[in-house]
């Protein structure tokens, strides 16, 4: 059974209290409602603050444009961050600062103490320092770097942040709304790494990320390695020594073998060498040559093959290359890891996830759960409930200089955004 309690003792405080008694799962999968989302979806509170997270979508489009305008290339967030941290605060949020890593924080306090439900989304983008960030505008379709990946999740945090702020409504749980950093590319998730392995550790009990567009949820981590390898030799002259093993062809063996790779159509595993480089001129045995290279998996185990199969690789295509020049000029090979995000789920019956999916049906989406790569991936390998969900709209041209958002529909995303976060801060079974 769930409760709700309305606090009537001075008119400006809702509190949602729900509990929950002998819920069973096989039941809840079979479509049975969640009174508790019933509960909240009937309350008229929450129905107000409903409506007004919507009539301030253009509010939240603008602040969308004004935060992406602000540069956050790779381990360059700053700018954004202390941007962040104004608007935290002006949001009615309480101990706005930003933390040794430079994730961005504020707390909205619970009426219990207890674990937080921490509500996040990204601050960098891909695109290195001088970009232009400039967004224009053309009836619905925004355009610019960043645009919806993750400005619009930045966007639709805020708008979370500053509805429950204008609304009577208090939460069972304490929320921390955080703005990470390193979330894209070789960051490899360091903000949100630091949120559940620094002082916050053992502190956080739910995760939402909001992170691109539409109604999509991520319940389950696409877990990576990322490796830069470096073939060196003594190098020489292409004519006068050749005969010597060679850096660049050992990495074209290396290539080569990486691309020959077998891996399993289910659960979906992938491998990709993104960046090659080395040598000094035409006519020169190159001294070293690199790569780098991606490997994913949402099965642990099978990014652990991959990654032995990798490194198996990798060892072969030196001995090939010795071994054709009977040593001479022997080259080396050197790996260091420069990514790892952990693999984890969300699972089916999680009540997070139900209440959710739920959450989505009830304002007219229609979704599925899916897998990816993001902030949610720590928290699930850590067995925290968490989810990624999508922040309204549609876009176009993710990580690319042309990169749009159309903002058609996008309020549904800072409804559905809204609602997430009312019940996950809800009492638990």
């Amino acid at each position: 059974m769930f409760w709700m309690t309305v606090c009537r003792s001075c008119l400006t405080t809702l509190v949602l209290t729900l509990s929950v008694v002998a819920w069973n799962a096989d039941a809840s999968a079979r479509g049975v409602p969640d009174p508790a989302v019933d509960r909240l979806l009937a309350d008229k509170a929450v129905a107000t603050a409903r409506r007004a997270i919507r009539e301030v979508e253009a509010a939240t489009i603008e602040t969308q444009i004004d935060v992406c305008e602000v540069p956050a290339p790779p381990f360059g967030e700053a700018a954004r961050a202390r941007v962040m941290k104004g608007l935290f605060e002006r949001a009615g949020l309480t101990a706005v600062r930003i933390d040794q890593e430079g994730n961005v924080l504020g707390e909205r306090p619970g009426r219990e103490s207890g674990p937080r439900v921490v509500v996040s989304a990204h601050l960098d983008t891909v695109f290195p320092k001088g970009t232009d960030v400039r967004v224009t505008r053309k009836g619905n379709l925004l355009a610019g770097p960043g645009i919806g990946d993750d400005c619009r999740g930045l966007a639709v945090l805020l708008a979370v942040a500053r509805t429950l702020q204008a609304h009577p409504i208090q939460t069972d749980r304490p929320v921390l709304f955080v703005a990470t950093v390193g979330e894209e590319g070789l960051g490899d998730l360091r903000g949100v790494r630091h949120l559940f392995e620094g002082p916050l550790k053992g502190q956080i009990g739910q995760f939402l990320s909001f992170d691109g567009d539409g109604l999509g949820i991520v319940s389950k981590g696409v877990g990576s390695r990322r490796y830069r390898v470096t073939f060196s030799g003594p190098g020489g002259h292409s004519w006068g020594s050749f005969g010597m093993a060679n850096p660049i062809h050992a990495l074209g063996r290396a290539v080569s073998g990486i691309a020959a790779l077998q891996v399993p159509a289910t659960p979906k595993t992938t491998f990709n060498v993104g960046r090659i480089g080395g040598g000094t001129s035409v006519n020169s045995i190159a001294a070293s040559a690199w790569m780098e290279v991606d490997l994913r998996s949402t099965s642990q185990d099978e990014l652990e093959a991959l990654d032995r199969s990798f490194h198996a690789v990798v060892d072969s295509a030196v001995i090939g290359e010795n071994q054709r020049w009977n040593g001479r000029g022997a080259v080396t090979a050197t790996l260091d890891r420069t990514g790892f995000r952990p693999t984890g789920e969300t699972p089916p019956d999680s009540l997070l996830l139900r209440r959710v999916l739920a959450l989505t049906s009830a304002i007219g989406g229609s979704v599925s759960p899916s897998a990816g790569s993001t902030d949610a991936n720590m928290a699930m390998s850590l067995g925290i409930p968490a989810l990624t969900l999508g922040s309204g709209g549609s876009g176009r041209g993710a990580h690319s200089p042309g990169e749009t958002f159309d903002t058609t529909g996008s309020a549904a995303g800072t409804e559905r955004a809204l609602l997430a976060v009312l019940a996950a801060a809800t009492g638990e079974p």
